[in-house]
Formats: C-alpha cells, sequence, structure tokens
C-alpha cells in the first residue's frame, strides 16, 4: 500500500475557537513529527487549505447567510499556524469546501503519485477531516484518520467522527505513534516489503 500525509485546515483563522486554541500548540507539534516521519519513511506529504473569495463567488450557503467568514483570501487568518513545520516543497491544494477533493485535483495529484492509502490530519474532525474521508472512500482509497493529529471544538463530535468514520466506512483510527511506527518499519523492509 502506498501512502501520503494530507494535513488539513492548519490555518490561524480556524484557531480562534477557544478549544482549539488551547489545543493548538500539541496539535502542531504531533502533526510536525507526522510530517517528519512520513519524509523519513519517503511517504508524500501534501497540505490542504481553505481560503475563500472575499467577493464571495466560493461562500458556503452558511457564509452568505452570516455576511462572510473565516479564511478570506489575502487575510493573514489563511496562512498555517504558527509553529507549523511539514517541511520544503510540500505541495498545497486550495479548497472551498469540507472536502478536500471538492472541487480540487486532489484526487489526481494521488493518483499520480500512486497513492492508495490518505493519512489524515488536521481540523476539525467532524467536518472537513470526515468530508475528506468520506470522499476518500468515495475514490476508492484506504483511510487512516490520526486521533491525536486531528480535533474539533467539541472532542464529543470529534470522537463521535472517528467512531462513524471506522464504523460506517470501515477507516482505520490510528495514533500519531502507531502511523509513524507504520512507516518505520515499512521503511525498514525496503522496497522489497
Amino acid at each position: 500500500m502506498t501512502e501520503a500525509l494530507v494535513v488539513i485546515d492548519l490555518q490561524r483563522d480556524y484557531f480562534a475557537d477557544g478549544e482549539l486554541e488551547r489545543c493548538r500548540d500539541d496539535l502542531v507539534a504531533t502533526t510536525n513529527g507526522l510530517a517528519a516521519a512520513a519524509r523519513a519513511g519517503g511517504v508524500p506529504v501534501l497540505e490542504v487549505r481553505t481560503e475563500h473569495d472575499p467577493g464571495g463567488s466560493t461562500w458556503t450557503i452558511s457564509m452568505h447567510e452570516d455576511g462572510g467568514g473565516p479564511v478570506m483570501a489575502g487575510t493573514e487568518g489563511v496562512e498555517p499556524v504558527p509553529g507549523l513545520d511539514l517541511g520544503p516543497d510540500v505541495p498545497v491544494v486550495t479548497k472551498t469546501r469540507d472536502s478536500a477533493f471538492f472541487g480540487t485535483d486532489l484526487a489526481d495529484r494521488l493518483r499520480d503519485l500512486g497513492v492508495d492509502h490518505v493519512v489524515l490530519a488536521g481540523v476539525s474532525t467532524e467536518s472537513c477531516i470526515v468530508g475528506t474521508a468520506v470522499d476518500a472512500f468515495a475514490h476508492d482509497l484506504a483511510v487512516t484518520l490520526v486521533s491525536d493529529a486531528t480535533a474539533s471544538i467539541e472532542w464529543s463530535l470529534h470522537d463521535e467522527a472517528l467512531q462513524r468514520a471506522r464504523k460506517q466506512y470501515r477507516q482505520d483510527v490510528a495514533t500519531a505513534a502507531e502511523v509513524a511506527g507504520r512507516w518505520r518499519d515499512d521503511a525498514g523492509r525496503g522496497p522489497q516489503g
């Protein structure tokens, strides 16, 4: 199985919520460690960011109802959260909806890399992470959701989302240490597997 690490929405605006701000440093450190393990194991890393047109052409229904929202192009809020270090030259996929597959070239990029298994990290578990996981399932990709490299504004939503992915879509849920250990073991076996 050929894996890729996909890091979703670790952007400044998403950490304005008090709960996400509280866990930001741990989430960033865990994700940075996961990205380092991916690079050491030869696993591609991709970053996904949400970015909206300030004029409203990319807004969701709720954004139109609210008169706007976070992650507007040209603002500091679209930038990666402070301290995020995924490594040099990490490709960035820009999205406008929860799923990283919707209206993007993510599926093509993964196919070009020969990837058949995505490992997901980022925020928020119940929306963008699960939205991407469900669409990965529709693209016939295996999925691992990293329980300690994902977060939500409410931990009950986080837990429910991971449980749903595991039960309904038969997707793997693992810790960053478990995923990194798998990559270390796979790299140690070499190309023969």
